[in-house]
């Protein structure tokens, strides 16, 4: 890279790879989806651990995302933001030479800390790079743009490489491009710290990650496990315990991870439910039916992938629309009527039967991203404008961490759902078949933990009626996961009715929202690009 480069022209490169850095972790959160049958199939895996590849990736994510921007803060964001990336290269190297699921869920793991250091350090970066305000919001803006374009193409994108070069290729897609990112940036990077002195909340953030992957551990593994089971009640009971003591510590300390100041605000706990909500009911959705999709519509990948645009461009389009309502009319009626559409769409969804065509769920798609978009920009309109303007960095943190925690349950409790309505009732369905008694048993033990592709080992003369009596049960467990989260979403609007005022925001809730949005339920601000704004 030249030394005699203009500034422009330097700072629109700096731009442009810490975009496609960005743009990787945006796309990993959408992009393996589509390839969960495919890796079902060749590893062998159940339900149970699929959930552990999206939700690996999303918890790691969810957890680390404060004390990373922290992190940039103390150890310079150059040096931090070219590990994370070197980190995140090498780990979609792990996941796409993995042979087994253990090891594809360290990968996945891997990418979901490099992930969260990525984030907040290059929106504090490009920060530094754009000091002239009118700039930098364009520039913010740009990087926003980014997870909204990785959103909407993740899934068609997915489905293309998974068709034509296997699972694998998804992971392999980020290699050359984080190669190319690193070697440019360590060039056009310059070393930066906050100002502010910083110092890391390291018992708080043990404590989070315990409780917060303690309860999805219970929810993921409590059908194999046994819900009754000590390992199990344990998780749970350890769980209530660490947050607990999460909630004494963070009171304590005097540079908190998670400020409980903040939840002193009914405007700060709303909003953290509705974006809760708003993503838990999201991704609960695209997880189930990508498996209804494929496994019991018997869609290619690439077909999964261009229904799923029904839902990724109202998301992409909607975000930004969402933030404008939001600052004129304020954010209680944008709120309660996108928790409407989203419940529309969710409970919509409980229509679909085996074979059914995407004319008779598409509206119900693109129901559920407009309501995404309607819920989740104006969520953090009005977290933003409820603290103070030094604090818009970390409340935006606060609001980023709730969407991706709720991503984390949505994918567990979903699944948790299908595999035990799945165990519960397909031996009555069985029961109705033709298939020999002792047959049926064995179909039950292959095909209880939702991997359909078992069937195979089946005798080939009862597959088709085994498939037949299967696929409903299925579909109905997906049906009550749609109606929880449908009447989550609900939840979630009456909530916004009551405690939150129809006034329009600040003015630096505006400001603040147009960065943090773009890219519904993908991480935004944290507090490192708050101390430069």
């Amino acid at each position: 890279m030249s030394d005699t480069t203009a500034p422009g022209q330097r700072k629109g490169l700096l731009l442009a790879f810490l975009c496609f850095g960005v743009f990787m972790v945006y796309l990993d959160a959408t992009i393996v989806n589509v390839a969960l049958p495919d890796i079902q199939q060749d590893l062998s895996t159940d339900i149970t651990q699929l959930q552990w590849i999206i939700d690996a990736y999303t918890l790691t994510f969810a957890c680390l995302l404060l004390t990373s921007g922290t992190l940039g803060d103390i150890l310079g964001r150059k040096k931090i933001f070219l590990a994370g990336l070197t980190g995140f290269t090498l780990s979609s190297v792990i996941c796409a030479l993995s042979h087994s699921i253990g090891v594809l869920l360290v990968g996945r793991t891997l990418q979901g800390v490099c992930g969260s250091i990525m984030i907040p350090v290059s929106l504090a970066l490009v920060s530094a790079a754009y000091t002239a305000p009118a700039a930098r919001a364009k520039a913010i803006g740009i990087w926003a743009g980014v997870g909204g374009i990785a959103l909407s193409t993740g899934p068609v994108l997915g489905g293309v490489l998974v068709d034509h070069y296997g699972w694998q290729s998804i992971f392999w897609v980020n290699v050359p491009v984080g190669i190319i990112a690193t070697v440019v940036l360590a060039r056009l990077l310059t070393e930066n710290r906050s100002p502010r002195k910083r110092r890391l909340d390291l018992v708080g953030q043990l404590l989070f990650i315990t409780a917060i992957a303690s309860l999805a551990y219970g929810l993921i593994e409590g059908n194999s496990k046994g819900w009754t089971s000590g390992i199990i009640l344990g998780s749970f009971a350890g769980s209530v315990v660490t947050l607990l003591l999460f909630v004494l510590w963070e009171l304590r300390h005097p540079d908190p991870m998670l400020p409980m100041s903040f939840f002193r605000s009914p405007i700060v706990v709303v909003a953290g439910i509705v974006n809760f909500l708003s993503l838990f009911g999201l991704f609960a959705a695209i997880f189930l039916l990508t498996l209804y999709l494929q496994s019991i519509n018997r869609l290619s990948s690439i077909e999964t992938g261009v229904r799923f645009l029904a839902l990724t461009v109202p998301i992409m389009i909607a975000s930004f629309a969402a933030s404008i309502v939001a600052a004129k009319v304020g954010p209680r009626l944008p709120i309660a009527i996108g928790s409407v559409l989203s419940a529309g769409g969710l409970f919509g969804l409980t229509v679909l039967e085996v074979g059914s065509g995407f004319g008779s769920y598409w509206w119900s798609l693109a129901l559920l991203g407009v309501g995404v978009s309607f819920t989740g920009a104006p969520a953090t309109v009005a977290l933003l404008g409820s603290v103070p303007a030094e604090q818009a960095g970390t409340a935006s943190g606060v609001s980023n961490t709730f969407r991706q925690v709720g991503t984390v349950f949505g994918v567990a409790l979903a699944g948790a759902l299908l595999l035990r309505h799945l165990r519960d009732t397909m031996p009555d369905a069985l029961a109705g078949t033709d298939v020999p008694a002792q047959t049926q048993a064995k179909a039950v033990a292959l095909l209880g933990d939702g991997d359909l592709s078992r069937v195979a080992a089946l005798p080939p003369g009862i597959r088709a009626t085994v498939m037949e009596a299967v696929g409903p049960v299925y579909v109905d467990g997906m049906h009550l996961a749609m109606q929880i989260a449908g009447t989550g979403a609900l939840v979630g609007g009456l909530c916004a009715l009551i405690f939150l005022k129809g006034r329009r925001p600040a003015a630096r809730a505006e400001s603040g929202a147009a960065g943090d949005q773009g890219q519904n339920g993908l991480p935004a601000e944290n507090e490192t690009a708050g101390q430069h704004s």
